[in-house]
């Protein structure tokens, strides 16, 4: 099953890049950067408390029609949650890569689409301790996004997004003959400014 998503992603954003090559005066490329709050959702999430994080990167926004745009980024994105039982903070950095399809009007969009986020870092923090547990999580988190925004091809835009998980963070765990895999999956809303760089004429 996650072989066939990665799959449909990577289709999707050769398909982007296929187009943009045929409409190089509709592409803008940008850089984005924000505040986010996280927190874990699923059936085993611990009752936790939101953390404040951020993220950054960079964009290519493709035009499709007036109305429509498909926006490929990679961005750095940190996220996590606090347990106050036992107080300890989870702080997990990905490289996310969101495939966004935008619904545009006069530079207000809205947007939905899937993304895949590659686990580079995972650390608990109690109090000054902080301790590596990126053994304890999967590599790769797929989820899904959702937002609204204003963006023009050229020049300062704002957005509000939601990413959601779909694949739970955490490794399946095995004592004896049993295998457990708790529920649990990254929740995070992201506020962001963006800059576009337009880098040609519209026909």
């Amino acid at each position: 099953m996650k072989k066939n998503i990665l799959c449909l992603l990577l289709i999707a954003g050769l398909h982007g890049a296929a187009h943009a090559q045929r409409n190089r005066n509709q592409v803008s490329l940008g850089l984005k950067a924000g505040g986010s709050v996280s927190s874990f959702s699923g059936a085993q999430a611990p009752n936790d408390r939101v953390i404040p994080g951020f993220h950054a990167g960079a964009f290519a926004n493709i035009t499709l029609s007036d109305l429509f745009a498909f926006q490929p980024e990679i961005l750095y994105s940190q996220k996590g949650a606090e347990v106050p039982d036992n107080n300890v903070t989870t702080r997990l950095g990905y490289v996310d890569v969101p495939l966004a399809f935008h619904v545009n009007t006069g530079g207000f969009f809205f947007e939905a689409g899937p993304q895949v986020g590659l686990l580079i870092s995972a650390k608990n923090k109690t109090g000054t301790t902080s301790v590596d547990r990126s053994s304890r999580y999967n590599t790769v988190d797929l989820g899904y996004l959702a937002g609204l925004g204003y963006q023009r091809k050229r020049g300062l835009g704002v957005g509000l997004r939601y990413n959601g998980g779909i694949t739970n963070i955490e490794k399946a765990a095995t004592s004896g003959t049993t295998t457990v895999q708790r529920n649990i999956r990254n929740s995070v809303f992201q506020l962001y400014l963006t800059y576009s760089f337009s880098n040609g004429r519209r026909r």
